[in-house]
């Protein structure tokens, strides 16, 4: 860990994990040829001019948890950053901790990280459309601009900054593969902006309800539940279904046209899948809205979950069953 001395006792951890706002070009005009996550959290936080002022009283803690491009995220980075965000979150003098993480990934793990830690401090990821190195890179003013999310005292649970607006980790989602103002948290719009270091706050976030599992519960070593994402589509057929199956697939996220609808060959293939004790839960590939079904809907809903975070869901459903049952192997 590297500290940044202030006079203050109150301390905001920026964890590292790599993405775009640590990556490097070797020229300074091309935003699309860049190696990712090549900028340690350090080096990166100190490159950002005037920010000892913008954070006055508070120190800064810097951690590297992991150095990927988010399109290689996986499970077991999860759940070493669940862990440390979680023993900084349960340190006294700890005000709030801020993720840098790649623009890819970014909606599953602010859920994943919403449903596994407590909503007592500010949890805020922020990330870059530009790597570090570009001619005007965007990653040192969402930086800024995360901080000063972090710092006000209305904040608290899961959010992601980006582009001067803040989301929740419940909406938020990747909506563009290159603008800088690439997300969108459809129908609900973002929790506020940040203005010239000022948050303001269009809807104060909403108290969050207990998390689904508990992040000291995650190991790094165990195996998570394989859950799979299909899609329909003109033409679908139940083979996709069929193949993971026979892979051992444990769950099913199933993208459906339009109000969750899907094809009849590949809802008979989903309705076998559940028959042979896979769960399915069923979103929409539509960025905004979410499926309306009624409550005896053959194929359960995904509570407004976009198909990727219904994932994140269901895989944190089926461990919470798998532990359940080797707690009480006799039900």
């Amino acid at each position: 860990m590297q500290v940044v001395e202030t006079l203050s006792s109150k301390k905001i951890v920026i964890l590292g994990t790599g993405g775009t706002i640590a990556g490097q070009s070797a020229l300074r005009d091309d935003n699309i040829n860049y190696l990712a996550a090549q900028v340690d959290i350090s080096t990166l936080t100190a490159s950002v001019q005037g920010l000892a002022a913008h954070v006055a009283g508070f120190d800064l803690v810097t951690e590297q948890v992991a150095q990927v491009d988010s399109k290689d995220m996986d499970e077991k980075v999860w759940c070493r950053l669940a862990q440390r965000t979680a023993n900084a979150l349960a340190q006294p003098d700890v005000h709030a901790v801020v993720i840098t993480h790649g623009t890819d990934t970014i909606e599953e793990t602010a859920f994943f990280l919403q449903s596994v830690l407590p909503a007592n401090k500010p949890v805020v990821l922020t990330c870059a459309m530009r790597p570090s190195t570009a001619l005007n890179p965007d990653g040192p003013q969402n930086l800024r601009d995360a901080l000063s999310v972090a710092m006000d005292p209305h904040a608290e649970g899961v959010v992601v900054v980006c582009a001067g607006l803040v989301h929740t980790a419940q909406h938020v989602q990747k909506i563009h593969p290159y603008r800088l103002d690439a997300f969108s948290s459809g129908d609900a719009g973002p929790v506020g902006s940040v203005e010239n270091a000022r948050v303001r706050w269009t809807v104060l976030p909403l108290p969050c309800t207990p998390p689904a599992w508990q992040a000291s519960g995650l190991s790094v070593d165990q195996p998570w539940p394989q859950v799979e994402i299909v899609l329909n589509h003109a033409g679908a057929t139940g083979a996709v279904v069929q193949a993971l199956m026979h892979a051992g697939v444990q769950g099913l996220v199933v993208a459906g046209t339009g109000n969750g609808t899907l094809s009849q060959p590949l809802t008979r293939a989903l309705q076998l899948a559940m028959a042979s004790g896979v769960q399915v839960l069923r979103s929409t590939r539509c960025a905004f809205g979410q499926v309306m079904a009624e409550s005896d809907a053959l194929i359960p809903v995904a509570q407004g979950l976009s198909p990727v975070k219904a994932r994140v869901a269901l895989q944190l459903s089926l461990l919470g069953l798998a532990a359940a049952k080797a707690s009480n192997p006799k039900n």
